[in-house]
């Protein structure tokens, strides 16, 4: 299952945790129904067995609590009544709010398990049970079980006759997640249709299903809409840029993120970084590198000029890379030397020492390798290569071939190893 790069959302839609209504006795008469919420289901609803005075104030009193935050109390005042009441309703009621104490402390299976028998126990009016049910669905999102969402968001469509926007919207992320990209649009799409306030989620849910489609244009399209709509908006932004680089329309993603740096909507250090990278991307694929990468350079001073963009070995490992494509030496030196400070790795030293070499500063140069070396680099055999040609600037032939045999037993540069010792009568 494939996710779309970057977008911000795409976690579950909004929860409606509502819990059920107060209670009211069966023997209650006389009082004004509230409007029924699923007038053509087909569960026969059965005949309630409140009839305890002390059980319906016990469980409002319970109820109340868990919409008030009151976990401690909540739970005091509800298991008894799972544990000991005689009216199965008490005790379905009661489950849920105990179920939605576990939802809030992130314990989704607890929460599901407690709403499933909820449910079993069936003693509910049609309005109630098809809430819970509905909610179960939603609690079968936030723990990734999607095809259980699915299944309970379509159970409860067919039984209780009842079409939503949101339940729309939880179908459509359920089918994203499951990598049911068309249905995920038409959902999406039907959830829209029956609403004149979408949210934004379902938005982001559209784009990244079009973007995973093939659908790029289309992703793309809605992304600039979406953003143009919103141009201060940080997240539009953000979810415009990731379709757009997800639908590799990186140009357009460069345009769109500096209309938000113009516009001084570009505060994140996230949205300097990937800017600089759009540019490098850019510059890597161009007949003439400089521009983009001298832009890229540019959009990292100033981010970390604003103290947006931190000095971090990352952060300096990419300005090292502008600086080294403009072929300004001294400057990408000088942030290569910053990131590998910081580094828990090699790379930057590398960097460095290859760029020493180039200067004739054998000695650096060697200092440098020998560090990307220590500190783990990825390309192994290139560090020992330029220890390798290090050491021969010192005419320290000896250590040389020693670099170079190293350097030949990683698979990367073993041919180019092998020839420079035979070269240099280091060979077998």
């Amino acid at each position: 299952m494939k996710h779309a790069c970057g977008l911000t959302m795409l976690a579950s839609t909004a929860l409606l945790l509502t819990l059920a209504a107060s209670p009211v006795l069966a023997s209650d008469t006389g009082k004004a129904k509230p409007e029924v919420l699923y007038p053509n289901a087909t569960r026969v609803a059965p005949k309630l067995d409140l009839t305890s005075e002390k059980d319906q104030k016990q469980l409002s009193a319970g109820l109340d609590a868990v919409s008030a935050g009151d976990k401690d109390k909540a739970v005091q005042i509800l298991q008894p009544l799972v544990d000991g009441s005689k009216s199965k309703y008490v005790q379905a009621l009661a489950l849920q709010g105990l179920a939605t104490i576990k939802y809030n402390d992130n314990d989704y299976k607890g929460a599901i398990a407690l709403l499933q028998q909820s449910l079993a126990n069936g003693v509910m009016p049609n309005d109630t049970y098809f809430q819970l049910e509905y909610m179960l669905a939603q609690f079968q999102l936030a723990d990734e079980q999607y095809q259980a969402s699915l299944d309970t968001i379509a159970k409860w469509r067919a039984e209780g006759k009842k079409e939503t926007a949101t339940s729309y919207a939880t179908e459509g992320n359920d089918d994203y997640r499951l990598g049911k990209y068309p249905e995920a649009i038409a959902a999406i799409k039907k959830a829209q249709s029956l609403t004149d306030k979408p949210e934004e989620s379902w938005n982001q849910i559209l784009m990244a299903s079009y973007a995973e489609s093939g659908q790029g244009d289309q992703a793309a399209q809605m992304a600039q809409k979406n953003y143009e709509a919103n141009p201060k908006d940080p997240q539009a932004l953000n979810n415009a840029v990731a379709v757009l680089m997800q639908a590799q329309k990186n140009p357009e993603a460069i345009q769109l993120m500096e209309k938000a740096r113009a516009n001084g909507t570009l505060t994140s250090e996230s949205n300097y970084v990937n800017l600089a990278k759009l540019y490098l991307i850019a510059g890597q694929s161009s007949d003439d590198p400089k521009p983009d990468a001298t832009k890229a350079a540019q959009v990292l001073e100033e981010g970390m000029g604003k103290g947006v963009v931190t000095s971090s070995a990352d952060n300096e490992l990419l300005l090292g890379e502008t600086y080294e494509m403009t072929d300004n030496t001294s400057k990408a030196l000088d942030a290569y030397n910053k990131a590998n400070a910081g580094a828990t790795d090699g790379e930057a030293a590398m960097r460095a020492s290859h760029l020493l070499l180039t200067e004739s500063k054998f000695s650096e140069a060697r200092n440098m390798a020998q560090q990307s070396i220590s500190k783990g680099v990825k390309h192994k055999g290139t560090a020992y290569m330029i220890l390798a040609e290090s050491e021969s600037g010192l005419k320290n032939k000896p250590a040389a071939i020693a670099a170079m045999k190293l350097a030949a037993q990683q698979p990367e540069t073993s041919d180019k190893a092998n020839e420079w010792l035979k070269k240099n009568g280091g060979g077998k």
